[in-house]
């Protein structure tokens, strides 16, 4: 029996759409803690951070387009490579900031504030550039949907991820469980989301939610860990790495057959390019 879309067991919104520019400038109102973005062109590695540790690294309003604008500034540099998330502090992520929940809680704004998180989430799960969440402290609620936006998820051994929503009287509303599906398959991914069940860094490992677990239990030496973990894997010229990102994230959107095509198409455009002619100019292949 297939899918019927058409129906519907529990409600659905069916109010206005509104443009990711004009939420952006409504939740900009709601402020509190910041998001900040460094870049250094000389490694190719952002560092995005999570500063609210007055309120668990809970995200208000300003944060979310804070993190809205790091993203469409991560999606036009050239010369990046990689991002490294993370927060200050004891937790990764609480998810909303209830100092702006409480101001929005009505369908229409729970709405626009599901569409811009979608929005920069999608978009940060998309980017050219390869993602590593690094997880200290709990990631709960918004902050477990934040963490599968990323390509890999290394946590310390203090790491914890839970996916509360249902305890809270709702569901994911950042495309979290969306994500999760797609990481971990349906029955693991809804046993989570019914459970609300937090989970060590040991077992996310096993699951396959986390890609490892640091041995620097602290930060900033957590930090710099997570960077010679990912630096490690982003030898290639950023061209190469953003055309593999590229290929991959496609093979995950769309049909089998436009993934092939998508992947000649980018193959083509590598195909005798500086990155090309000098690997074969020293014989890298065949050492």
């Amino acid at each position: 029996m297939s899918f019927n879309a058409e129906r519907r067991w529990v409600n659905h919104y069916a109010g206005p759409e509104t443009p990711v520019i004009t939420i952006s400038e409504q939740f900009s109102k709601f402020e509190g803690g910041k998001i900040e973005l460094v870049k250094d062109n000389e490694s190719g590695l952002a560092v995005l951070k999570i500063n609210h540790p007055e309120r668990r690294n809970a995200l208000s309003g300003s944060m979310m387009v804070d993190l809205w604008n790091a993203v469409n500034t991560l999606e036009d540099w050239k010369a990046g490579k990689g991002i490294i998330l993370h927060s200050v502090g004891e937790t990764f992520c609480s998810g909303g900031d209830l100092n702006t929940v409480r101001q929005i809680s009505n369908p229409d704004d729970g709405y626009k504030m599901a569409t811009l998180m979608h929005n920069t989430l999608t978009r940060l799960h998309q980017l050219p550039l390869i993602s590593v969440a690094l997880i200290q402290g709990k990631a709960l609620g918004g902050g477990a949907e934040l963490a599968t936006s990323c390509d890999f998820r290394l946590f310390t051994e203090k790491g914890e991820i839970g996916f509360v929503q249902g305890r809270m009287g709702v569901v994911t509303g950042w495309g979290g469980g969306t994500r999760l599906v797609q990481l971990l398959g349906q029955h693991r991914a809804l046993e989570l989301l019914l459970t609300s069940r937090q989970i060590s860094a040991s077992e996310a490992v096993v699951m396959g939610l986390a890609n490892g677990i640091t041995k620097s239990v602290e930060l900033p030496e957590a930090v710099e860990e997570a960077k010679q973990w990912l630096q490690a894997k982003l030898k290639h010229a950023p061209e190469v790495v953003h055309a593999l990102k590229q290929i991959v994230a496609t093979a995950r959107a769309v049909p089998y057959e436009e993934s092939l095509q998508n992947e000649r198409q980018v193959f083509a455009m590598l195909w005798g390019g500086d990155a090309n002619k000098k690997a074969l100019e020293q014989n890298i292949k065949h050492k």
